[in-house]
């Protein structure tokens, strides 16, 4: 990796992923990561974004008028979820649209919460613009990362409060 921000980011990560303590539940560090991979036999893009459950918790408790929200296996957030997901990210085609995306599913793992999504683009990809504000209405600090794959090329995009709409091009 090229970039230092990155990379200390991804060691944080992982230092505390492999450490199996406690640390990751109390983060000194608000950030959430975004894998987007073309899948060209469907002409889709299948996307999973990570966020740490207790910032998730309490975006989601914000946007639910201050009632309590829980993230377990089995809860009935989908709804909301899925509204503030809408609300935070985005891609957007250099014609201005918003690209349209189904939401699939959240999935708990550990510490963090998987955001599953589907973006249909039958259309060869042409760049664009990102807007990835998850969590920045809460957190100055808010780092999120976005992995895009699309056929062979890879791009990394960073995505801070000063910043949270990047254009795209591969």
């Amino acid at each position: 990796m090229k970039n230092p921000v990155i990379l200390t980011i991804v060691i944080l990560l992982l230092a505390g992923c492999l450490s199996g303590s406690r640390p990751l539940l109390l983060h000194d560090f608000h950030t959430s990561l975004t894998q987007m991979q073309y899948n060209a036999k469907e002409k889709t893009f299948e996307i999973s974004v990570r966020i740490f459950t207790d910032d998730f918790e309490t975006a989601l408790t914000q946007e639910n008028n201050g009632q309590k929200v829980k993230l377990t296996a089995n809860d009935n957030n989908d709804l909301l979820i899925e509204k503030y997901i809408r609300k935070h990210f985005a891609i957007i085609t250099p014609q201005k649209q918003r690209k349209p995306f189904q939401y699939l599913g959240h999935e708990p793992e550990g510490d963090a919460n998987w955001v599953y999504l589907e973006m249909p683009h039958p259309e060869p990809f042409k760049g664009g613009t990102v807007q990835y504000d998850v969590l920045m209405e809460l957190f100055n600090d808010q780092v999120n990362l976005l992995n895009l794959q699309y056929q062979g090329q890879k791009k990394t995009l960073m995505f801070r409060k000063n910043q949270p709409v990047q254009e795209i091009a591969l």
